[in-house]
């Protein structure tokens, strides 16, 4: 099958993102934190490179797009209360870690960070290096919404060590703007870029969302055009999840109407050409990073993850998430923290830890983890470096997956090497597809519904 647009039609279903394996609609509910507490304690009997996530959900207002947990308000003091029960988070669990831990990493998500106040981003900034040896060339990222931002916001992050700036900007038209609930001019944008660079913070991604109301592969190739002016280090370049039986916010976009898979399709096609002529690198998926880039040299030299924030350069690192709904990946296991937040207030202030959902994997599930990995990051499978690695015969190991591999070879997706296969450049449009081949459970239709589409 060589016709594009027939790939879409039968290519465009349900499938997870693979930021964790097994995806995190099948981790289960916890019952006993005793389990969590032995994992946290047979990690730490030795020092390890850390990297800590911190999870700040408020927005002051809604877009009406977003997946993200989050709680809207524009009360300032709900930030102060929020901040005591994190720091309180941080300080119990830091007390379970190896005192000579280092961190690698550290990333502010949301929500939006920003939310707080450049005191309380200072605050926030002072107690975690006062918890953690925080290495001298940490990474530090935080996500940043130019509309509320201020100077001092910017001077606040650069004082904090901040190093990376991901700005959200998803699409620079004013209909779309409007149809998603998310007024931001383009000079908003270039200022703040110009007050980042010049605080010393020159790291700078942006986000943007193709599949959007209104949009088109020509109006989106008129947003990219303009968004690169800022020149970028990196771009995250998201398929639009419309997922409104999870997010009914997103119900309010129907009265526009919304690009076919085709068109996403064509926009997709666009971004990779438009982006790699302008000397940028296709990561994967929905990254690109200018060929210098730390991403770009990882994904050459084999060194590539995959983890809840998208592609990283830092392997074989714990994440320990701090804040509601924030997921730590600890060893073989994950611990997802309650997504409502008063429940998250009421475990805090009881002295117990958030979790409320766990995963620990199986030996299946470290193989099929391992194997995903690989595949989403190098683009090519080394079967054979799976076999030795895990003492498999893959052939056998990954008996179902051969027929749906075989089919996607015919339809120029993945083409078979002597040790093999590798992803075409039809086929990275249809990766997550490719990779629910070696997926054990992806087989479950209750778990099915909650994917965004592929295309």
């Amino acid at each position: 099958m060589n016709n594009p647009l027939d790939l879409v039609t039968k290519y465009s279903r349900q499938a997870p993102r693979y930021t964790s394996y097994p995806p995190a609609p099948h981790f289960r509910e916890m019952e006993d934190h005793g389990p969590a507490i032995e994992l946290i304690e047979k990690r730490n009997t030795k020092p390890r490179s850390l990297s800590i996530y911190i999870h700040i959900p408020f927005c002051a207002s809604l877009c009406w797009y977003c997946g993200c947990t989050k709680v809207i308000t524009r009360r300032a003091g709900d930030s102060t209360s929020y901040l005591r029960r994190l720091f309180s988070e941080m300080e119990t669990l830091q007390r379970q870690l190896n005192p000579g831990n280092r961190v690698v990493q550290l990333h502010f998500g949301g929500g939006t960070p920003t939310f707080l106040s450049p005191d309380e981003l200072r605050e926030t900034g002072k107690k975690i290096r006062s918890l953690f040896r925080c290495e001298d060339d940490m990474e530090f990222a935080v996500e940043i919404d130019p509309r509320r931002l201020t100077q001092d916001h910017v001077a606040a992050l650069a004082e904090t060590g901040c190093t990376r700036a991901s700005i959200g900007i998803q699409d620079i038209r004013e209909d779309v703007q409007k149809a998603i609930n998310r007024i931001q001019p383009m000079e908003i944008n270039k200022r703040m870029v110009g007050w980042l660079r010049d605080a010393g913070i020159h790291k700078i991604n942006v986000d943007l969302i193709y599949g959007l109301p209104l949009q088109s592969r020509d109006s989106f190739e008129t947003t990219l055009d303009e968004v690169k002016v800022l020149d970028p280090d990196r771009f995250a370049i998201f398929n639009y999840a419309h997922i409104p039986w999870m997010m009914p916010s997103q119900k309010l976009m129907d009265r526009h109407p919304m690009p076919s898979p085709h068109e996403k399709f064509a926009m997709l096609e666009m971004m990779i050409d438009n982006l790699t002529r302008s000397g940028y690198a296709y990561i994967g998926m929905d990254h690109f990073a200018k060929t210098g880039d730390e991403l770009t040299i990882a994904r050459k030299n084999g060194t590539l993850q995959r983890n809840f924030q998208g592609y990283s350069t830092r392997a074989d690192t714990d994440i320990y998430g701090f804040g509601m709904s924030s997921i730590s990946q600890i060893g073989e296991g994950y611990l997802q923290s309650v997504k409502d937040l008063d429940e998250y207030y009421r475990r805090i202030d009881d002295a117990r830890h958030p979790w409320f959902r766990h995963y620990y994997l199986t030996d299946d599930d470290r193989i099929r983890r391992h194997t995903i990995m690989r595949l989403m990051c190098d683009l090519h499978l080394d079967l054979s470096s799976v076999d030795s690695h895990w003492g498999i015969d893959s052939r056998t190991y990954f008996g179902d997956a051969f027929a749906p591999l075989e089919e996607m070879a015919d339809d120029g997706l993945i083409q078979w090497t002597t040790s093999g296969f590798r992803v075409t450049d039809t086929g990275r449009l249809f990766l997550r597809n490719i990779a629910t081949a070696f997926d054990a459970y992806y087989s479950d239709p209750e778990k099915q519904g909650r994917y965004s589409k592929t295309v």
